[in-house]
């Protein structure tokens, strides 16, 4: 049986690894987001701490007062933000994962298909050699009997 040189599923195989990189990609920008979000919440939550907490008198405590109240409505805000980024980073993994088992099948099957070809190309090579020693031998065969 003489099989085909090119895999079949060749096109649908890149088609497959284009989604995969794809996947990547938007987990790679998905966890770049996550780690924007995070320092902007430690940068906030830094701000915060770093609020005086003495006052000389009621129109400074009112401005302290109203810094921090401000700044831990931020966090509230950058703490909703990095939840849905870090959700947003979850299903950019399960997207990836999934995309990543859609191509390793057909990687297999492209492997089996390379490994069935070498061995095709063994076979037809060593029939090859057989007949050159074959004919060889005949050859000398008929020199020796003259």
């Amino acid at each position: 049986m003489r099989m085909g040189r090119d895999f079949p599923l060749a096109g649908l195989l890149r088609l497959r690894r284009l989604q995969q990189d794809s996947a990547a990609g938007s987990l790679a920008a998905a966890n770049a987001k996550l780690r924007q979000s995070s320092d902007a919440r430690s940068e906030a939550y830094d701000a915060l701490a770093a609020t005086p907490l003495e006052a000389a008198d009621a129109a400074t405590l009112h401005a302290i007062a109203a810094v921090r109240a401000s700044s831990r409505s931020m966090l509230a805000d950058l703490l909703a933000a990095e939840a849905l980024d870090n959700t947003a980073v979850h299903t950019a993994q399960a997207e990836f994962h999934a995309a990543r088992a859609r191509s390793v099948g057909l990687e297999k099957l492209e492997t089996k298909h390379s490994d069935a070809l070498a061995v095709e190309d063994l076979r037809t090579e060593q029939a090859v050699l057989d007949e050159l020693a074959g004919t060889a031998w005949h050859r000398r065969q008929k020199e020796a009997n003259r």
